[in-house]
C-alpha cells in the first residue's frame, strides 16, 4: 500500500472517530457479535490457512487460535457496557461541593502489528479490545503467514468499514511506512530486537504503546516436584507449536537430586507424545531461514535426545540439549523453537546466578510441592507472569493481565486488562455553584487562615 493511500485511510479513520464520538457501546457490541458470527462461518478456512502456513495441527488451531479468540469476544460482548460506564470517585474536600468521575475514552487510531507464530489469535485478540473500546484499527499481519493474513483480511473487510478497521498486508517496508505515521496508540507483538526498533520509531511522535515481546523463560524443577506430571506439562508447553511460543520454557533448571530421573522421564514422555514418525501432530517451523537458524544452534552441542531435521519440510524434531555454555548461540537469545537446554542446580544461589544472568523473562515456571520454595521464587525474580506446576496456562485466564517486564515487554492485555490498555482515563470534576468559598481568590487577605489548614497536612 502506497504511503499516500495509508494517509488517506487514516484521514478516513479520523472522520469516523469524529462522527462516532457519541456512538453507543451498543453499536460496538453489534459489531463484535457480527465478528463472532463471521468467525464461525470462516472456521474451516482459518484452520486450513494456518495449516498451509506451517502445518499446525487442527487441534492446536482450535485450542490456541480459535478458543482464545471466542473467549475474548464473549467476555467483551458481556462486559463492555459495564466497563465503559464512568467511574465515580470521592471528591477532594478542597473542591467541595463537587462530584468527580473517571471517564474511559478510546485513544483513537490504533495500529496493531501481529506476529506469525499464532498468526490468527495474536492478530484478532488485540483488535477485539481496541474495537470494543471505540478505537479504529489498522491491522498489519505477518507476511510470514500469508494464508492466514488473507483470511484475516477477508474477515475484517466483511465485518467492518475500512474507516473503522482495515487489514494492510505487506513486508517490512510496509511496516516501516505504517510506523512513520502518527498514531494514537500502537500495539506490537514480536521479537525483542524488532520491539526495540518499533519503540524507537514511535517515540518520534511520543505515541503510547504496548510491546508484547519474549525472553529466556526459565523453568525450575525442584527436588520435591511430581516427576511424571512435570515431564508431561513441560514437554507439552515447550513443544506446542514446535516451541514457537513466546511464553514457552526456554531452558530447564533441574535439582541435582532428580536430574537423572527427570531427564529419563522427559525422554520417555517425548517418545509417548510423538510416536508418529511423520510428526502428524507437530507443527513445522515457519520458514527456511528460521529452520537454518535453529539447526545451526545445535552445532557443537551435546544432544541428549532428538535433533532430527528435514529442510524440505522445515521440520526440527523435539530436541533436548545438555547444559550449553552461556556464550553458546542457544543461550545468547530466545530460542523460539523446539530445542530445550537442561541444566542442573544445587541450591537457590545457583538458580539466582543463572536466571539473573539474563534479561527479565516474559514467563517463569516452577515445579515443586514446597510452598515456601515457590513463594521465594515468586518474590525473588522479576518476570511478567508464570505458573506453579504447569507451563503457559496463565495465558488463557482472561482475568489475569498478560504482559512482560523490562526487555520482555511493556504493558498488558487480555480481558479487563485489554479494556484498560485500549482506553485512557479522563478525569472530570463537576463543581457545584450553590456554594463558592472565596478564600482562593485575590486579594490574598486570608493567608493565616490557609496556614491553619496547611498545618493539618504537615
Amino acid at each position: 500500500m502506497a504511503t499516500q493511500n495509508i494517509e488517506e485511510l487514516l484521514r478516513a479513520q479520523d472522520d469516523f472517530l469524529k462522527s462516532s464520538a457519541e456512538a453507543s457501546v451498543t453499536e460496538r457490541i453489534h459489531k463484535l457479535k457480527k465478528l463472532k458470527a463471521t468467525l464461525k462461518t470462516q472456521e474451516q478456512n482459518i484452520i486450513e490457512a494456518v495449516y498451509k502456513d506451517f502445518q499446525k495441527p487442527e487441534f492446536e488451531v482450535l485450542t490456541t487460535e480459535l478458543f482464545v479468540v471466542y473467549k475474548e469476544l464473549n467476555l467483551f460482548i458481556k462486559s463492555i457496557q459495564k466497563w465503559s460506564k464512568p467511574t465515580s470517585v470521592s471528591s477532594d474536600w478542597l473542591n467541595f461541593p463537587s462530584s468527580d468521575k473517571i471517564y474511559h475514552v478510546p485513544w483513537g487510531k490504533v495500529l496493531i502489528i501481529a506476529p506469525w507464530n499464532y498468526p490468527f489469535q495474536l492478530a484478532i485478540t488485540p483488535l477485539i479490545g481496541a474495537i470494543a473500546c471505540g478505537n479504529t484499527v489498522v491491522l498489519k499481519p505477518s507476511e510470514h503467514a500469508p494464508h492466514t493474513a488473507e483470511v484475516l483480511e477477508t474477515i475484517i473487510s466483511n465485518v467492518f468499514e475500512e474507516s473503522q478497521a482495515k487489514v494492510i498486508q505487506g513486508d517490512v517496508e510496509i511496516a516501516k511506512r505504517l510506523l512513520e505515521q502518527k498514531w494514537d496508540y500502537v500495539f506490537f507483538t514480536g521479537s525483542v530486537p524488532v520491539g526495540r526498533i518499533v519503540s524507537q520509531q514511535i517515540a518520534k511522535h511520543m505515541t503510547p504503546h504496548t510491546l508484547e515481546l519474549g525472553g529466556k523463560n526459565p523453568c525450575i524443577v525442584d527436588a520435591t516436584a511430581n516427576i511424571d506430571i512435570a515431564a508431561k506439562r513441560i514437554v507439552w508447553g515447550k513443544f506446542l507449536n514446535a516451541g514457537q511460543t513466546c511464553i514457552a520454557p526456554d531452558y530447564l533448571l533441574i535439582h541435582d537430586d532428580v536430574r537423572a530421573e527427570f531427564q529419563d522421564r522427559l525422554i520417555a514422555t517425548l517418545k509417548t507424545f510423538y510416536v508418529d514418525k511423520a510428526f502428524k501432530d507437530y507443527t513445522r517451523l515457519i520458514h527456511r531461514a528460521h529452520f537454518d537458524r535453529l539447526t545451526s544452534m545445535l552445532n557443537n552441542e551435546r544432544i541428549l535426545y532428538g535433533g532430527q531435521s528435514d529442510s524440505e519440510e522445515n521440520l526440527l524434531a523435539p530436541t533436548l540439549v545438555d547444559a550449553p555454555n552461556f556464550s553458546s548461540p542457544l543461550m545468547q537469545e530466545e530460542i523460539f523453537g523446539p530445542i530445550l537446554p537442561l541444566y542442573s542446580y544445587t541450591n537457590f544461589d545457583d538458580l539466582q546466578a543463572t536466571i539473573e544472568a539474563f534479561d527479565k523473562p516474559l514467563s517463569l515456571y516452577v515445579f515443586t510441592e514446597d510452598k515456601a520454595f515457590s513463594e521465594r521464587v515468586i518474590q525473588q525474580f522479576n518476570f511478567g507472569g508464570g505458573v506453579i506446576n504447569d507451563t503457559i496456562v496463565h495465558f488463557v485466564n482472561d482475568k489475569l493481565p498478560f504482559g512482560g517486564v523490562g526487555a520482555s515487554g511493556l504493558g498488558s492485555y487480555h480481558g479487563k486488562a485489554s479494556f484498560d490498555t485500549f482506553t485512557r482515563k479522563k478525569a472530570m470534576v463537576h463543581r457545584k455553584t450553590w456554594l463558592d468559598i472565596p478564600i482562593k481568590y485575590p486579594p490574598y487577605t486570608r493567608v493565616n487562615l490557609f496556614k491553619f489548614f496547611l498545618n493539618l497536612f504537615r
